[in-house]
């Protein structure tokens, strides 16, 4: 049997589907970290990016510092926090090596949306005398909110991929089954593990594509 069918065998085997090193338990625990991640690191990076954005200050020392951390692995990142105390805390040295990992296109894309609203929309909504925080949330947020969706959409894609590192420190999630298959020395578990981290990143990317072309106008950037 050669290894594409090797690969479409594993795949098809109803058994390495269920139980709890089953594929749909591993997909769920890899949902959740990636969700989870994406959600902290949404929280910590669009905030920043939305007020710098606005205020047109300090940002560009923002994005670069963000954009060096892109040039560290992650995994470099995860290995480092096993070493120090944090180690000792389950999930949470993984969880903070992806979040690290997600705050650059966050950061990078929000603060660029925000700055590249037209100045023109901006000072016509100051002349009807909107407020600073009417200003961010009825003008500037919606028109940059594309390129926010962006980032967002990068972010998420990446963890999905990256989340599988979750493996190499006894984590869950997609990279068991890969860590898995290098331990029994089986090539078709290994390659089909591979294959469904990458169907599910692509469908991540798809259901982002496809929901911000259903969404509503101001999602798409159009404000009323």
């Amino acid at each position: 049997m050669n290894t594409l069918s090797a690969v479409w065998s594993w795949l098809t085997t109803a058994a390495n589907w269920s139980g709890e090193n089953g594929v749909w338990h591993r997909l769920e625990q890899h949902l959740v970290l990636t969700f989870v991640c994406l959600a902290i690191s949404i929280v910590i990076a669009l905030p920043i990016a939305l007020t710098l954005g606005h205020l047109g200050r300090g940002g560009a020392l923002a994005v670069n510092l963000a954009n060096i951390g892109r040039a560290v692995p992650t995994f470099a990142v995860l290995v480092l926090l096993l070493l120090t105390p944090i180690g000792r805390y389950g999930q949470w040295p993984t969880v903070i090596a992806l979040v690290l990992f997600a705050i650059p296109p966050l950061l990078t894309n929000a603060y660029v949306g925000m700055r590249e609203v037209d100045r023109n929309v901006v000072e016509a909504a100051r002349g009807m005398g909107m407020t600073g925080t009417q200003l961010v949330w009825r003008v500037e947020v919606p028109l940059a909110f594309p390129l926010v969706l962006t980032g967002i959409r990068i972010a998420a894609v990446q963890l999905v991929a990256t989340a599988t590192l979750a493996a190499l420190v006894g984590g869950g999630g997609l990279g068991r089954i890969i860590t898995a298959g290098f331990n029994l020395a089986s090539t078709p578990q290994v390659v089909a593990g591979a294959v469904i981290v990458a169907v599910f990143a692509l469908v991540m990317e798809a259901a982002f594509e496809l929901g911000q072309k259903c969404a509503p106008a101001w999602v798409r950037g159009r404000i009323r």
